[in-house]
């Protein structure tokens, strides 16, 4: 006995389709003439304001732009760098961290509590302040087995404060897997530290990997930051060339270069934010 599998869209719904279509077209339409209203109302007061002649000199200079181009990403160079390794050193610390403040074993009582405190301090002072603190104060110590270069201590500054954000996204996530996780594993013969290894963090770290990525981005503009202590990255390398012309167009090269590196990180990071979201709207629905 043969069965027709072939299935067509009845007419009601052929009609829902269409409509749908129409008011997707209709608002996309508004969007478009209210985006081009707008951004052409700012670019018109922008033009035809009085003191635009001098912005554009001083902050536009398409000539001086391309001159100072190869110093600025050159120093964008090491704030890649620095980006890359601060990573890696405040994965490692971070993850230290939440691991210490969620454990309850009591003979890390004592770690525990200098995990709180550390993770209270760093993320209680201004990034800038600890960037002058460990840049100059250390040097001043005077101690043999201690550097005194001015891009590590920077380095070190950056790392010390952005691990105590971090581990907390990632307490946070440790804390959101259910109880009945960690009770499944005791049950099943593993130690607390198994439970915590194959259990417990495999699933809080996939859960906070949007917030690191926003964390990722807002490391690799901190870096900048660097530049207080003498080290020549791209904002240093922009404010040098702009001290000897007083023209601003190289600040405006560093900004357009940093656009370009954060924006797609940026746009990758809502992707996997929306991702995230329809997972678990998924793993709800089951």
């Amino acid at each position: 006995m043969a069965f027709n599998n072939s299935w067509s869209p009845s007419s009601r719904e052929l009609e829902r389709r269409a409509t749908r279509a129409r008011i997707s077209k209709r608002q996309i339409s508004i969007a478009a003439i209210s985006s081009i209203i707008v951004i052409g109302a700012l670019l018109i007061a922008t033009i035809t304001s009085p003191g635009w002649e001098v912005v554009k000199k001083t902050f536009f200079d398409v000539d001086y732009g391309k001159e100072v181009l190869p110093t600025v990403i050159k120093g964008l160079w090491l704030n890649l760098k620095l980006t890359v390794i601060g990573s890696i050193c405040i994965g490692i610390i971070a993850l230290s961290l939440a691991i210490l403040r969620t454990t309850k074993s009591a003979a890390l009582t004592p770690f525990r509590f200098l995990a709180a405190a550390y993770t209270d301090i760093f993320r209680g002072v201004p990034l800038l302040l600890v960037i002058l603190l460990v840049g100059f104060g250390v040097p001043a110590l005077q101690l043999r087995a201690i550097t005194s270069n001015v891009t590590i201590l920077g380095s070190v500054a950056v790392i010390l404060t952005y691990s105590a954000y971090v581990s907390e996204v990632i307490r946070s996530g440790i804390l959101s897997i259910h109880p009945s996780q960690k009770a499944a594993a005791r049950s099943l013969g593993l130690s607390s530290a198994q439970t915590m290894r194959f259990v417990v963090l495999p699933q809080a770290l996939r859960r906070v990997i949007p917030p690191l990525l926003n964390d990722f981005v807002s490391l690799l503009k901190d870096t900048g930051l660097v530049s207080i202590l003498g080290v020549i990255d791209a904002i240093r390398a922009a404010q040098i060339n702009s001290s000897r012309t007083f023209n601003y167009t190289p600040y405006v090269v560093a900004a357009i270069l940093f656009l370009l590196i954060t924006i797609p990180l940026t746009r990758y990071t809502d992707k996997a934010i929306r991702g995230s979201y329809s997972r678990q709207n998924a793993e709800g629905a089951i």
